[in-house]
């Protein structure tokens, strides 16, 4: 972004700020929302507008041109949602998805192909452009968004690619998208990408290959860093980052154009170019960006914002800027309206509006206490995340405290990184003497990326990294409201009195100063659960790992009994680093499912693992070979449960079931694995807990004799509270707490409502992760105490 010490940005003493093109841009974005509303709705706003847009503009300075200017940016942008939603929506391919129509389909390949692991292996996600569909008969030419979900084999379709295929369509969800195309056949390829396409994933490949040498977190980052390749970042390092406020870094953002194209001039600038020459280069700096990073929707985006970026670097930096930003909004909307519910879009639109309008005042308010260039390298973070706040709390239900010194301290390395690593990508290109140099400028990249790794890691775990603010339409006003203030506020606040020539706090500064010391002395000192931190107050913790379980015994300082891992690798091993577990001298797998075993990389990832118990029913094969081999590979014990109690550390186990401890093999298919769970009674830190991973009725009802008599604290709800439970024999354990592990809008109605509500009319205090998150176990003087963490 500019520097904000240039008057162009800071504009002329006493220049009224024009809001006029801001204006338009707030309307336009009205506009867009407008369109996914009801048509009630829709036609109540736009009656209630005219009426009061009429009054307005009869009544301001701006008149007729001004209400013109709002109708026109207006209705245009409505137009455009609403003709576009309607083409994808009641389009031949929409229409044929709602038969279910077997189709063939010739389309070009519009986004880069990626793999995601599913229950039942990895499966490609391809988004086509479709130029032609042939269903029931008919031939369809056209211009449709559809998501192809497909073997692997289609990752290796390069974007741009013209294809074909067949498949049977289906409904979509998501408005953008006409259809889904799931099973989808292998493609085949009509014709290839063109040239500059291939030219792209060129350097693309180069850069990738610049830093292969480099440790495996640089080794992802700096591919995301320039051209927004983020394959290959690491789930947990991913987590880290939005907890300190660094995604921007690992997506597409303006900065990145800003940084690529201003060394592009600094360049040009060496080699003698001058005058207009420089447009043609920052023009083609633009376009080569966005081939690089591919032309999707987040990447125009961030190109429109870099572009306002640099138009501030111009005369009257901070009007164009402010006129560019509306110019940008409106353009890309009336191109692309679905941008108006885009958290990206939102997001960039924010900051770039909070930079050019707040920092150069908060920068001139600062440098009274720091230097200048402390004060705009505080400026500039500090108005983009308060810009930000409130639409990331909207989305994440969290404010984070250290979003600004974590930007703080890693800008003095992004565009070296940056810079590095476009630069090792290009000379990588170069025969013969290219590879070396392109390393060269990639271990550069790498040790700058190095020191973004180090402070996302080391803030996502400072006590109270991150703040649980909650995503409710009263939160998000009372965020908003504190975001106001503090902008009107923190001038008054860090503003001093000169005296004697030198600075001096006044008492407003003082005051808030000291509150700030107390209100972080309290937050500090509260107990429990701290986001983005670690939990030091606990028994029993059921991880938030969506459709599945994982849950862990404390079993001692730095150690836990895990039981169960989940299906994702990297919650597992998220939720484990928050409670501080390094060592697991045991882990009960109760069966082989996925949603219970897929995630047990994420538990050994790092940590000294003692031995692993398995039920004996080996099945489904599959999961039993992932499992087996893993704990070869590993060196990890594989049995069945021991008999009697078993003393890990602080916690007692006691194995109920399954009755036959010998292994042996099922049908196959998995479909008897539920009723063959383990099921143990553990007792951790005065706490009794009955584990029963998915066991159903048959098997609840044959266990019924074995538990007669026990009384527990806490019950771990067989399979994710589904229906099919035996609710005398769950009841009659008199639990105070029962908690269910289950995803977030799951497609199996995970928990039954009437499970949940015999349990409650039973007494016990029912927890559910797909609406509480983690939820936390410990007993304290009043007797068992819950905590939900989202």
């Amino acid at each position: 972004m500019p520097a904000l010490d240039d008057p162009a940005v800071i504009g002329e003493p006493g220049l009224r700020t024009d809001l006029r093109m801001p204006l338009l841009a707030v309307v336009a974005w009205a506009a867009a929302l407008l369109a996914r509303t009801p048509e009630w709705v829709l036609l109540a706003v736009l009656c209630a507008a005219v009426t009061a847009g009429l009054g307005f503009c009869v009544r301001c300075r701006w008149g007729r041109t001004s209400l013109a200017a709002v109708t026109l940016v207006g209705l245009a942008v409505l137009t455009s949602a609403l003709v576009r939603t309607e083409a994808v929506a009641a389009g031949p391919v929409a229409r044929l998805a709602a038969e279910r129509a077997a189709v063939e389909v010739v389309g070009v390949v519009s986004q880069d192909p990626r793999l995601v692991e599913g229950l039942y292996g990895a499966q490609a996600v391809v988004r086509l452009d479709v130029r032609e569909v042939v269903g029931r008969g008919l031939r369809h030419r056209l211009s449709s968004p559809v998501l192809v979900l497909g073997d692997p084999g289609w990752a290796s379709v390069p974007l741009g690619s013209r294809i074909s295929t067949t498949g049977r369509l289906a409904s979509a969800d998501d408005p953008d998208l006409a259809a889904l195309l799931p099973g989808a056949s292998l493609p085949q390829v009509q014709e290839h990408p063109d040239v500059w396409w291939r030219g792209a994933e060129a350097v693309r490949a180069s850069i990738r290959d610049s830093v292969a040498h480099r440790p495996p977190a640089q080794r992802a980052l700096v591919p995301a860093l320039v051209d927004g390749d983020d394959s290959g970042l690491d789930p947990g390092l991913e987590e880290d980052f939005r907890t300190t406020g660094l995604t921007h870094l690992t997506a597409v953002s303006g900065t990145n154009l800003t940084l690529i194209v201003g060394f592009l001039l600094v360049v040009a600038r060496w080699c003698g170019v001058r005058g207009r020459w420089l447009t043609l280069v920052a023009a083609g700096g633009i376009v080569g960006f966005l081939l690089l990073a591919r032309t999707e929707p987040s990447v125009v985006r961030a190109a429109a914002m870099g572009t306002v970026g640099l138009i501030a670097l111009g005369s009257n930096g901070r009007q164009r800027a402010l006129r560019g930003l509306g110019v940008a909004v409106v353009a890309l909307l009336l191109v692309d309206p679905g941008l108006a519910v885009s958290p990206g879009f939102a997001l960039s639109a924010m900051a770039t509006g909070g930079i050019v309008l707040l920092a150069p005042g908060w920068r001139d308010t600062l440098v009274s206490w720091v230097p200048r260039w402390l004060a705009e390298a505080v400026a500039v973070p500090a108005a983009a995340q308060l810009a930000c706040t409130p639409v990331v709390a909207a989305l994440s239900g969290q404010v984070s405290l250290v979003a600004v010194p974590a930007n703080l301290l890693v800008s003095p390395v992004v565009g070296p990184a940056t810079v590095l690593g476009l630069a090792g990508g290009l000379v990588g290109l170069v025969p013969l003497v290219g590879d070396g140099l392109g390393q060269l400028l990639g271990t550069g990249a790498g040790w700058s990326v190095g020191w973004i790794v180090w402070v996302a890691r080391t803030g996502a775990r400072v006590p109270l990294a991150a703040l649980d603010w909650g995503t409710g339409f009263w939160a998000l006003v009372l965020l908003v409201t504190l975001c106001v203030a503090l902008v009107v506020v923190v001038p008054l606040a860090v503003r001093s009195r000169w005296r004697a020539g030198r600075p001096r706090a006044g008492p407003r500064a003082v005051a808030v100063t000291l509150l700030a010391v107390l209100a972080a002395g309290v937050l500090l000192l509260r107990p429990g659960w701290w986001p983005g931190g670690r939990v030091d107050d606990w028994a029993v913790v059921m991880c938030d790992v969506g459709q599945g379980d994982a849950l862990v015994l404390r079993a001692g300082p730095a150690a836990g009994v895990v039981i169960d891992a989940g299906p994702d690798p990297a919650a597992v091993d998220e939720c484990l680093d928050r409670l501080g577990v390094e060592q697991v001298p045991l882990v009960v797998l109760t069966h082989f499912h996925a949603d219970h075993v897929a995630g047990l990389d994420g538990v050994v990832d790092g940590r000294a693992v003692g031995a692993i118990w398995t039920t004996s029913l080996l099945d489904p094969p599959a999961a039993v070979d992932d499992v087996a081999g893993l704990a070869v590979a590993e060196g990890i014990p594989l049995t069945a449960p021991a008999s009697g109690e078993l003393q890990v550390g602080e916690v007692t186990l006691r194995a109920l079931w399954p009755a036959e401890s010998t292994p042996h093999l099922g049908p196959g298919d998995g479909s008897t694995a539920n009723d063959a769970s383990v099921v143990l009674v553990a007792d951790v830190q005065g706490v009794r807990v009955l584990l029963t991973g998915d066991l159903e009725p048959p098997g609840q009802a044959t266990l019924a004799p074995i538990l007669a008599g026990l009384d527990v604290d806490v019950l771990k709800v067989p399979h994710h509270g589904s229906r099919h439970q035996d609710l005398d024999v769950l009841t009659s354990v008199e639990a105070e707490a029962a908690l269910i592990s289950a995803g977030a809008d799951n497609d199996y109605g995970h928990p039954a409502p009437d499970v949940i509500a015999a349990l409650e009319a039973a007494g016990a205090e029912v927890a559910r992760t797909d609406v509480d998150g983690t939820i936390i176990v410990a007993r304290d003087r009043g007797g068992l105490r819950l905590e939900r963490v989202r």
